[in-house]
């Protein structure tokens, strides 16, 4: 099975490399079109700020080919916002994957969102074999308000969508790759789907 993580300049992708390696797969790090086209699964990471992001997706040619993958992707963290219509960082235009926006916490919590909180509601074979309530862990200071996309919720002052999917489209707000042997659970699911 060919895994190819999207490496444009904006990620954590070196552990998601090494969680990967845990589940006895080799992830191949790339931006080369034609490989993440031929991929059998793709990841699209990303950590750090919505608008540097998109313009290095674009300086690339990157923000073309994603939304027209046709094999599962993965969106992790900044990686599933980017995937949404808009997001307020930056006043950023994402790739308009998911029918969704991506808003700041209200000044009334502390951000970013750092460490475990749970996630429920879960409605996909993303987490086939995973409990309610499992901690995930986050770091995040923009959410996605809850809406028809979403296939797992987390409160923090309010419910938001931690996770989405339309198609083959998948994305998480949380780490899989920092979330113990639970974040390992649901990317050994997306390899199954």
């Amino acid at each position: 099975m060919k895994i190819v993580i999207i490496n444009y300049g904006a990620g954590n992708i070196q552990s998601i490399k090494f969680a990967f390696q845990r589940l006895g797969y080799d992830a191949v790090l790339s931006d080369n079109y034609e490989e993440i086209r031929t991929a059998d699964k793709v990841i699209f990471p990303g950590v750090g700020e919505a608008s540097s992001a998109m313009k290095k997706l674009k300086s690339k040619g990157l923000d073309k080919l994603i939304p027209n993958l046709k094999q599962p992707v993965l969106g992790i963290c900044l990686g599933m916002q980017l995937m949404c219509n808009h997001c307020e960082e930056g006043d950023t235009h994402g790739l308009g994957i998911f029918d969704a926006d991506v808003i700041k916490f209200n000044k009334d919590v502390k951000v970013p969102q750092i460490g475990w909180n749970q996630i429920e509601n879960l409605k996909s074979d993303l987490f086939k074999g995973v409990n309610e309530k499992e901690y995930m862990y986050l770091v995040h200071s923009y959410y996605v308000p809850l809406n028809n996309e979403a296939i797992a919720v987390t409160d923090y002052e309010l419910k938001y969508a931690s996770a989405l999917q339309k198609n083959n489209f998948y994305g998480v707000q949380f780490h899989p790759e920092k979330s113990g042997t639970v974040g390992a659970e649901i990317l050994k699911n997306f390899l199954k789907l």
